[in-house]
């Protein structure tokens, strides 16, 4: 048997082994990804394949010809695509293999990812505790040891969150580095497919493939893409790094500012240089992103109706009850909430006093990082204000479910790259993430920098459930 095709059998069995514990896995593609092993053996193209028998598993929200892609929703029952994202075009050109859809908050809206119609994923450290979300399934599947890498998506911190509360590195890149052709639309002028990977490594080698101007999405820009590889390991002596001071207060959990704090430390000792730096708006970040982001949702959502595709109710003779049924029963309660508030920022009387002005502070958000650039490389701050907290604990307090984005969702609002990097551990050895936030185009500097610390200070300690 072939080196590749052993290789994504085991990877294929821990897939499956796992998935009964964890639930990060829709659907386990065995017999593509076999198939698709011997194909990838057999290619002439080696050479040219950088990321040549690699599993990947991908986000059921980004399109797959011949897999599902249901968004962790019901009304788009088991929809399978006729055509790929261009990411995932570029991951099979590329060589890499898809070994299976991940588990989401529906529709990418959620921090915990117990809003899938499919239930919820489950924490490797700890499996009474979420993994983050909304991407927490793809986020897990590299945690737990099944694939090196995974695809996610962001739209105001669903892969740095999730990463951050399983111990591994995630990715947003700059809005209109990767295209969005093929995933399906929250918000689109936040959204972005986002990587994780157990190391900075991982994230650069897919990043190197994905990335690029698309004709298929005219948001992304022709920006050279940089041999992300080739930036990892560089000394990082003079890279200055922006603290917000002011974002270490109320509501940040002692342990992961201490670990926080300890990492700035580290970054000292390796050279960096720690300058002060202020992001006076960023305490509206949160009211601004759900503002804007339900706006988009309810309008890009309206699609869902039980008339071209997907879930439709049977039981009615009447086109207006039919569209009513179909997303009443279609549609789980926290993508209904969402639809509900943007409906009503985008009504008649209230679109001055929301949506405008969301809009408005959004442009003194960027403003505030162009700012702090100009005195720093990166601003570091924590990812989350907590670690992974229990299944259930904030199903009923959506406000504080919402909070678990107050460090994430301004660089969406910015549409500027960060990744988050694990820094310790809790006192329960639940593992915590800093956050590392750049420049428009600089993912090499957040990489370099989250290598180099990686390399130095490792998460030494694996989740309880890791496959071997």
């Amino acid at each position: 048997m072939s080196e590749i095709k052993s290789n994504i059998e085991k990877t294929l069995d821990n897939a499956e082994k796992l998935n009964g514990e964890l639930n990060s896995f829709l659907s386990i593609e065995k017999n593509y990804a076999l198939k698709r092993a011997e194909e990838v053996e057999n290619s002439s193209a080696e050479e040219q394949q950088s990321l040549r028998g690699k599993a990947i598993a991908v986000k059921d929200n980004i399109c797959t010809t011949g897999m599902q892609t249901t968004c962790g929703s019901r009304i788009l029952g088991n929809y399978q695509p006729q055509y790929d994202a261009t990411a995932v075009t570029k991951l099979k050109e590329a060589g890499a293999i898809i070994v299976g859809k991940t588990n989401m908050d529906e529709f990418a809206m959620g921090s915990s990812n117990e809003n899938s119609a499919f239930g919820t994923v489950k924490n490797p450290w700890d499996t009474e505790k979420v993994p983050g979300g909304s991407s927490g399934g793809s986020a897990v599947a590299v945690a737990s040891g099944v694939v090196r890498a995974s695809l996610g998506s962001e739209t105001g911190g669903s892969v740095r969150q999730p990463a951050s509360f399983c111990g591994i590195v995630g990715l947003k890149s700059t809005y209109g580095r990767i295209s969005r052709f093929g995933l399906v639309a929250f918000a689109s002028s936040l959204d972005q497919i986002g990587i994780f990977g157990q190391k900075s490594k991982d994230v650069a080698e897919v990043l190197a493939v994905i990335s690029g101007r698309d004709k298929n999405d005219s948001t992304t820009a022709d920006v050279s893409v940089p041999d992300y590889s080739s930036e990892l390991d560089k000394d990082i002596s003079g890279k200055k790094l922006g603290i917000p001071r002011a974002l270490f207060g109320e509501g940040l959990d002692d342990e992961v500012r201490d670990s926080v704090e300890s990492a700035i430390a580290n970054y000292e000792k390796l050279g960096a240089e720690i300058v002060d730096v202020e992001l006076p708006h960023s305490k509206y970040s949160i009211a601004v992103y759900y503002i804007i982001a339900t706006a988009e949702a309810s309008s890009n959502l309206a699609r869902f109706d039980g008339v071209r595709y997907g879930f439709r109710v049977e039981d009615t003779h009447e086109l207006r009850k039919m569209y009513m049924k179909t997303r009443e029963e279609g549609f789980g309660a926290e993508v209904k909430r969402r639809i509900m508030l943007g409906t009503y920022v985008l009504s008649s009387g209230y679109y001055d006093a929301y949506y405008a002005k969301a809009q408005k502070v959004r442009t003194l958000l960027k403003q505030d990082f162009s700012k702090a650039f100009e005195k720093c490389d990166a601003v570091l701050t924590p990812t989350s204000p907590t670690t992974a907290f229990k299944i259930g604990e904030k199903s009923d307090d959506p406000l504080a479910m919402y909070l678990s984005d107050i460090y994430t969702a301004s660089a969406n609002l910015a549409s500027i790259p960060g990744i988050s990097v694990p820094c310790g551990l809790s006192s329960e050895k639940m593992p915590i993430g800093l956050q590392l936030v750049g420049k428009p185009w600089s993912e090499d500097t957040l990489l370099n920098l989250a290598s180099v610390y990686e390399n130095e200070y490792p998460l030494k300690e694996k989740p309880q459930i890791f496959a071997e």
